[in-house]
């Protein structure tokens, strides 16, 4: 099963990491020129919306089609995303109201489109005559991609702004009563059992966008992406812990810290469950002092190392988001230190093959 959801994570990681650059782009464009960033440029700010609502959707579609039928399924996974971009509106019990990034819809539509246009090759192709291939590669695809438009527009539109609504009242009532904080809570969980890309990109990405639009800048970005819990965590290990665990902590605080890989630290909370209370201490802290401070990121970081972290932090906001990342690390560290002198690490046959595994896919967060 862990390596089923590793495999999901992998393949939803592998939609949006060949187009992070275009998320980059966005996040510096937002940071700058929006009315609040560095340089605000109300012509220039004009570039803001459209990219978010329209092209990164549309990029993932057409690389989810595209892992899985090559460039034909690319342009039907592009144009199903284009109609559930079109089709999809949301308004909060809050009140607000707009267009949600289809981030999640495209990872739903895109495969699925490019696996439509497929199986549709595989049984039409062997009665196609000779030399009428052109004519049936070309109208096929635009007579499914029609079809397909008009049912993302609406069906599937509708459906992902209800999903997108869905998230969205529940962090809105998470954050009126003031218990963002506990949402590290499934955050961390998610993120043991493989899950992260899913959240970050699917959940919590679309929602910080909307944010970040507006203000320049989203706490929801700093939520599942924050390296300070695994760093403490993996500091534990190296502190406190022994055999293998011990001696392969440092060098996984190097792929987790610097090169972004948090997946490097969810075999050290599998093999030792308990070990998890580490990560939420951090995590939950970090996210106190994350609402105490109003903090945020312009864009989410990706992948998720404190470099990244410093490339896409905001004018003002380098104090308030740093302070939560090191004070979630020490927070792990010394929960983890505490729980694994009480809780010693037994080491277990197969101990060698869990520590260290990494993600069959690169993933970013």
């Amino acid at each position: 099963m862990l390596t089923r959801l590793q495999q999901f994570g992998g393949f939803m990681a592998g939609m949006v990491i060949p187009n992070i650059g275009a998320f980059i782009a966005w996040g510096l464009i937002t940071a700058f020129f929006i009315p609040t960033g560095w340089t605000p440029n109300e012509d220039l700010s004009e570039l803001v919306g459209p990219i978010i609502v329209y092209l990164l959707p549309i990029l993932i579609g057409f690389t989810g089609g595209k892992m899985i039928y090559d460039h034909r399924g690319g342009v039907m996974g592009a144009i199903a995303t284009a109609g559930i971009v079109v089709g999809s509106d949301f308004e909060l019990a809050s009140g607000a109201a707009g267009d949600p990034p289809q981030f999640l819809g495209a990872m739903v539509v895109g495969p699925l489109a490019a696996w439509i246009i497929m199986k549709v090759d595989d049984a039409l192709e062997d009665s196609v005559p000779v030399g009428f291939e052109m004519l049936y590669n070309t109208f096929s695809a635009g007579i499914l991609g029609f079809i397909l438009a008009i049912l993302g527009k609406i069906i599937m539109g509708p459906i992902m702004a209800a999903i997108a609504n869905t998230f969205g009242n529940a962090v809105d009532w998470f954050t009126d009563l003031g218990l963002l904080p506990l949402a590290d809570i499934p955050i961390e969980v998610g993120k043991v059992l493989f899950l992260n890309n899913a959240i970050n990109h699917g959940v919590l990405g679309p929602l910080g966008a909307a944010d970040a639009a507006e203000t320049g800048r989203s706490i929801y970005f700093l939520l599942e992406t924050n390296p300070g819990p695994g760093l403490g965590l993996l500091a534990a290990y190296w502190w406190a812990g022994k055999g293998l665990a011990k001696l392969s902590a440092p060098g996984s605080i190097v792929i987790h810290f610097f090169g972004g890989i948090h997946e490097i630290y969810f075999p050290y909370i599998l093999m030792h469950p308990i070990m998890i209370l580490s990560v939420w201490a951090g995590g939950i802290l970090a996210d106190i002092i994350f609402v105490a401070f109003d903090a945020g990121l312009s864009a989410t970081p990706s992948p998720g190392s404190i470099f990244a972290y410093l490339a896409v932090t905001p004018s003002g906001q380098h104090f308030p988001v740093l302070f939560g990342v090191f004070a979630a690390a020490v927070a792990a560290f010394i929960v983890g230190s505490l729980l694994l002198r009480i809780y010693p690490v037994k080491e277990r046959e197969g101990t060698e093959e869990m520590i260290g595994t990494m993600p069959a896919v690169p993933t970013g967060r």
